[in-house]
């Protein structure tokens, strides 16, 4: 049975008895960052109807200061307290959808891009499912509170207290997670020393990128209640495992998964198959979105489980693409190349419009790659026509600008907006000189 979700009148209910004095609404710009502005609780009825006017021009990717005034609509299926706050008063948060003071939808809100590719996919009598498993970093700060890379513990992969000396900051978020409506299913210490992953109920395409929003929001906060710091990007230290965010997908018409057929080889429905063929053709293009910062490309080096290859396979982590083993309703495929800094709502719409792409066009992945692609020289992926992912930002961007499809579905706004503050970021790390090179060179030339 669907969960039943919070209507405008079960919000000014919740409001009123409650007595939350802040709300706060919540949106994310083009490049993932949460934006937020406070309104007083009693405001909560023309908040709901009528939306709150802001300053559009002063928002990352948003719009010219000549046409700055956009409107904040609020989603009261999204409204939740917050539960970590402890004021004499109550707080509380409303994801928001972007707007034209009109009403009209804005071209470059993240949220509704997303929606929009969800509709594309109701057309054609699918719901799209997601479940993330986003890792991140705990770290110590120094003396004046600022963000350190030294860790606390040296623990690893599922270790426990006393050496996961993260233990209880995590137990920390998951209560605060699941004051917040998250149903956690797992929470334990990753591969490197002070990383952590917090895992959380699939659910549909557009509640799952709130949560990975909302989740990137309380996991910071509660880190520094701890005097910690949590850090989602994706290398934060060399020579280890980088934080990854493995995306599960997978499609339903009518309750029913579409991805599992009993009678196919594996379990594994053509349509399936062609979702998986097209995440493959498209994948070096959205992985612009997916892998956004210059940072996100230390992590897909070999030797840690990164995933290189554009491939699939069942059992095997090497390849971008892995089918977990449970079928039925659990059926998924399992994109292993995303990273946590992404935007989620773009990242998901575009490897949705990517799976999408490869129903219509039925387009066949190829054989699963059951090897350890690790293990094969150069040569050997050469001679099995094996694409790699982008090797920087850079040739990430230009994957993308050269895919019709991609560049057609994000549309012109979102794309030149996040084209230039991208090309931006590579041109000023590009021409940094990095300690690297006065290690490597100050003293020999």
């Amino acid at each position: 049975m669907a969960e039943r979700q919070l209507t405008r009148d079960d919000v000014v209910k919740l409001v009123r008895e409650q007595d939350v004095k802040l709300l706060h609404l919540q949106f994310t710009d083009i490049l993932g960052g949460m934006k937020n502005v406070g309104i007083p609780g009693r405001h909560i009825d023309s908040v709901l109807d009528e939306g709150v006017l802001f300053d559009g021009s002063s928002i990352e990717g948003f719009v010219r200061i000549e046409e700055s005034d956009m409107c904040l609509k609020p989603d009261p299926a999204t409204f939740s307290i917050l539960p970590w706050k402890s004021n004499d008063y109550k707080e509380a948060r409303l994801i928001c959808d972007v707007t034209s003071p009109d009403g009209s939808p804005f071209a470059g809100d993240p949220r509704g891009f997303l929606k929009r590719m969800i509709a594309k996919a109701n057309d054609m009598g699918m719901d799209l499912m997601a479940g993330p498993e986003a890792e991140f970093f705990l770290f110590q700060r120094d003396k004046d509170h600022k963000p350190t890379t030294n860790t606390h513990d040296q623990a690893g992969y599922f270790d426990l207290a006393p050496v996961d000396m993260g233990e209880t900051a995590r137990l920390d978020m998951v209560n605060a997670l699941e004051g917040m409506g998250f149903l956690i299913e797992a929470s334990h210490h990753e591969c490197g020393y002070g990383q952590h992953e917090i895992d959380f109920k699939y659910a549909d395409a557009l509640k799952t990128a709130d949560q990975v929003v909302t989740f990137r929001t309380v996991v910071k906060t509660i880190a520094m209640q701890n005097g910690l710091h949590a850090t989602f990007m994706p290398k934060p230290v060399y020579g280890i495992a980088g934080s990854g965010m493995h995306v599960n997908q997978s499609l339903f018409r009518n309750g029913q998964n579409i991805f599992y057929d009993p009678d196919a080889p594996e379990g594994l429905s053509e349509t399936c198959l062609h979702y998986i063929g097209g995440l493959m053709k498209h994948a070096r293009a959205f992985t612009a979105f997916t892998n956004p910062l210059v940072n996100s490309y230390k992590r897909l080096v070999p030797g840690h489980e990164a995933p290189l290859y554009v491939t699939w396979a069942q059992k095997n982590r090497s390849p971008m693409i892995r089918i977990p083993a449970p079928r039925g309703k659990a059926t998924r495929v399992e994109v292993r190349s995303p990273d946590p800094s992404c935007n989620p709502y773009l990242a998901i719409g575009l490897m949705l419009c990517a799976g999408l792409d490869g129903i219509i066009n039925k387009i066949d992945p190829g054989p699963a790659m059951n090897c350890n692609l690790y293990d094969l020289s150069a040569d050997e992926i050469d001679n099995l026509h094996i694409k790699t992912l982008p090797g920087s930002l850079a040739e990430a961007l230009q994957a993308f600008e050269e895919d019709e499809l991609m560049l057609e579905t994000v549309g012109q706004h979102i794309w030149s907006q996040f084209k230039a503050a991208k090309y931006d970021e590579w041109d000023r790390y590009r021409t940094q000189v990095h300690k690297w090179e006065l290690d490597q060179y100050l003293g020999i030339y």
